[in-house]
């Protein structure tokens, strides 16, 4: 595997130590050698921590991002979220010059399904979770934002959203910027559960997709991923 990327792993530190632990297991799995960078809320013994004092909110979501990636020293990162089962292909991936990639081969469990199903939506979004971007710039488009808007109050979350998404103007009126996207396969697994930070919304009645599974290959059956979750 190449060594030129370096694996950005925030964490709000809210979900418990058990599903914690299998996630970052797996990580661990997927990026083999790469170097690991994590920002937390509090000190936690994986890879190269940072410890921040930021609020939890979907803002500081992309400011605790920007701090790892301004740690890191390789020419890509990638981002990692604490809820995701990465796959190794998914960290094989490096974007075309001056542009954001999003692996679009992400499958959902919902942690509150029975019996356990993953689930996708053949209209796939693009999301910080699943980005992989030359370092500098994603440095050059965050602190673009921040410095525009440095008042985090003032922020219209509706169109704060990832790189390549709700830049132009009518919306957060910064530089837009190129994306692209890719599918790598195995997929990744994305949890949705009752402490992710976008649960006060719908919670329990977000709407599973038109393509459903009982077994993936690699990962096996849901029945047995759900179990990553909780014993």
């Amino acid at each position: 595997m190449q060594d030129d990327m370096t694996i950005v792993y925030y964490t709000a530190n809210v979900i418990d130590d058990y599903f914690a632990a299998n996630t970052r297991k797996q990580l661990l799995k997927a990026i083999g050698d790469l170097p690991l960078i994590t920002v937390s809320k509090k000190p936690i013994d994986f890879g190269q921590n940072i410890v921040v004092n930021t609020p939890r909110s979907h803002v500081s979501i992309y400011r605790d991002a920007l701090t790892g990636v301004k740690a890191a020293t390789t020419k890509y990162v990638a981002m990692a979220e604490d809820d995701v089962l990465y796959s190794p292909e998914h960290f094989k991936r490096r974007p075309n010059p001056g542009k954001f990639a999003y692996n679009l081969c992400t499958w959902a469990i919902f942690t509150w399904q029975d019996p356990p199903m993953f689930t996708t939506k053949a209209s796939g979004r693009i999301n910080l979770n699943s980005l992989i971007c030359e370092r500098e710039l994603f440095i050059e488009a965050m602190e673009e934002r921040f410095a525009k808007f440095p008042d985090d109050s003032k922020i219209n979350t509706n169109v704060w959203a990832e790189p390549g998404k709700y830049e132009g103007p009518g919306h957060l009126g910064v530089t837009e910027r190129e994306k692209e996207i890719f599918y790598a396969n195995p997929p990744n697994i994305v949890f949705s559960h009752q402490t992710e930070l976008s649960f006060a919304g719908l919670g329990t009645r977000k709407r599973i997709g038109e393509f459903r599974a009982i077994e993936i290959p690699y990962w096996g059956t849901a029945s047995d991923i759900i179990k990553t979750y909780k014993p």
